[in-house]
């Protein structure tokens, strides 16, 4: 009958159709390997473009890689000599160590190698620009090299002219701070532009080693400047030092390695030439040197002192004033300065070092950002906030370590502006 013809099609049909069992088993024969899992590609992306022309003296060796890491760099100048590289923390690219050569070629070979073993290479051949003939911007590094300085030491770059607020992204890329043992900071930025500081949240570990370069020279500096130099150094964070000054008690106390070690007679700037109040640093030490305020506000004299420290650019020193010991310790009578005896100043010579820590409290004015290396004047949010590029998370503020005995050396840093004090 036909229902039974089309009974017997339709068990025909099921039995011809595989059944479709759970997920888990496999449909493939015994022994049969599943095919491999496609591995991304590795890519590699290196600037300069090839045949780039009139690129600035600054110019890196930039790397961008998915699925594989940098394994080689090797740059050589046109006439096949070595050039030494040395490459971002981020591995965003590789820094020359020495400014490159105007009118010059130089070809960047790049290898990268993927987690599998699989590698490629690229390279870029590129001609650097001729020399500038815009105006250089003057930086002075305020680190000398082979010194001793206090745990407050900030890395300080000067500009004349200042730097305007759209470059300084620009400059900070070219300034590199290492320390040995790893102490990571921050740049951050004097409003006006004059000034740039690094410091780390918590004051620099006895005996770290710091090196230092702004590798300025060459680089585009907005559109109508450029840097003037390539400066390094290397130094080395000495014992801790630091000078709390209180105006309602005119004492000084000397504090190293976390302890009163003396209790210092002061007289302070007088009320109509007051001393600055904050968190100053050592900015150099002078044996022998002369005030002249002939010219200045509130000046008009003409004085030899002896161990003289500065503080700020505008002349507060830290000097002996043989003239107000019978005023130290009771009486401000100074045009600023803090007075000290004439021994105490000397025994205070041997002790600090250009880089400690000085806090002044209590008097009528209140330092002023930039007059001095006013790094530390500022709360480490407020400094971190000063950068012109991203500041790395976890950067932030910790206790402060127990401070730990160090050889000690002076040091002074680069010449200071002249600058009176009294």
């Amino acid at each position: 009958m036909e229902w039974r013809r089309r009974l017997a099609l339709l068990a025909v049909t099921v039995a011809a159709t595989p059944l479709a069992l759970g997920g888990c088993t496999a449909d493939r024969e015994p022994g049969e390997r599943a095919a491999p899992e496609r591995t991304a590609p590795l890519e590699l992306v290196v600037t300069p473009t090839d045949r780039a022309r009139d690129v600035p003296l600054t110019t890196e060796v930039g790397t961008r890689v998915r699925n594989g890491r940098v394994t080689a760099v090797r740059v050589v100048d046109d006439r096949g000599a070595a050039v030494e590289v040395e490459p971002r923390e981020d591995g965003s690219g590789w820094v020359p160590r020495s400014t490159l050569e105007p009118r010059r070629s130089y070809t960047a070979e790049v290898t990268a190698t993927a987690d599998s073993g699989a590698t490629t290479t690229r390279k870029t051949t590129f001609t650097t620009q001729p020399k500038s003939t815009r105006p250089a911007v003057t930086s002075t590094l305020y680190f000398a090299g082979d010194r001793t300085y206090g745990t407050a030491m900030p890395v300080t770059v000067a500009f004349d002219p200042p730097i305007p607020k759209e470059a300084r992204a620009d400059v900070q890329r070219r300034l590199f701070v290492r320390t040995d043992p790893p102490q990571p900071g921050t740049w951050s930025w004097v409003s006006d532009g004059s000034q740039v500081y690094y410091r780390a949240p918590d004051f620099w570990r006895p005996g770290t080693r710091i090196s230092v370069r702004a590798g300025l020279a060459g680089l585009p500096i907005g559109k109508d400047a450029v840097g003037d130099a390539d400066r390094r150094a290397t130094s080395t964070i000495g014992r801790q030092v630091a000078l709390e000054i209180d105006n309602a008690t005119k004492q000084m106390s000397v504090i190293q390695d976390g302890t009163v070690v003396r209790r210092i007679p002061v007289s302070l700037g007088k009320p109509s030439t007051p001393t600055s109040s904050g968190k100053m640093v050592i900015m150099e030490k002078r044996d022998f040197t002369t005030f002249d305020t002939r010219g200045e506000p509130n000046g008009g004299y003409v004085v030899d002192v002896e161990d003289a420290q500065r503080l700020t650019w505008g002349g507060e020193f830290i000097h002996g004033a043989p003239w107000s010991e019978g005023d130290q310790g009771s009486t401000n009578v100074s045009h600023g300065c803090t007075n000290l005896s004439a021994a105490a100043a000397d025994w205070l010579m041997k002790i600090t070092q250009v880089g400690d820590l000085v806090t002044v409290k209590g008097t009528e004015v209140e330092l002023d950002e930039g007059n001095g290396w006013t790094a530390w004047n500022v709360s480490w949010e407020e400094f971190a906030k000063g950068s012109a590029l991203p500041v790395p998370a976890g950067l932030r503020p910790s206790p402060s370590l127990a401070p730990q005995p160090s050889a000690v050396a002076g040091g002074s840093p680069a010449p200071a502006p002249s600058g009176s004090g009294g």
